[in-house]
């Protein structure tokens, strides 16, 4: 008798970034190289080290292999430029992908 195991890949992965300007009361999405991303890779909890009065994050995904697309939102009425920093992302590969229902 055998067992099934679907076993998924975390890694806390870290990458230097300098963000472009982000306009005034709006969102933004900005991609930035982060080698060894996939596509299907599911990338959690973004890690901006310092405060950016104004600016947040509020989504990152894998737009290309090797490409992070990061979503800035600006809640000022100026533009900011959020400094280059070392971010953090933890990255998941899924070993298997199943469409559907969800069975835990």
């Amino acid at each position: 008798m055998g067992a099934t195991m679907n076993e998924d890949r975390w890694q806390v992965v870290t990458f230097t970034y300098d963000p472009a300007s982000v306009a005034a009361a709006t969102t933004a999405e900005q991609t930035v190289t982060v080698n060894g991303l996939r596509v299907g890779d599911s990338v959690f909890n973004p890690s901006k080290p310092t405060l950016t009065a104004g600016v947040g994050i509020v989504n990152v995904r894998v737009s290309a292999a090797n490409t992070l697309a990061v979503t800035w939102v600006n809640a000022t009425a100026s533009p900011v430029d959020p400094p280059p920093e070392v971010y953090s992302i933890l990255v998941m590969r899924p070993e298997k992908i199943q469409a559907g229902t969800f069975n835990p």
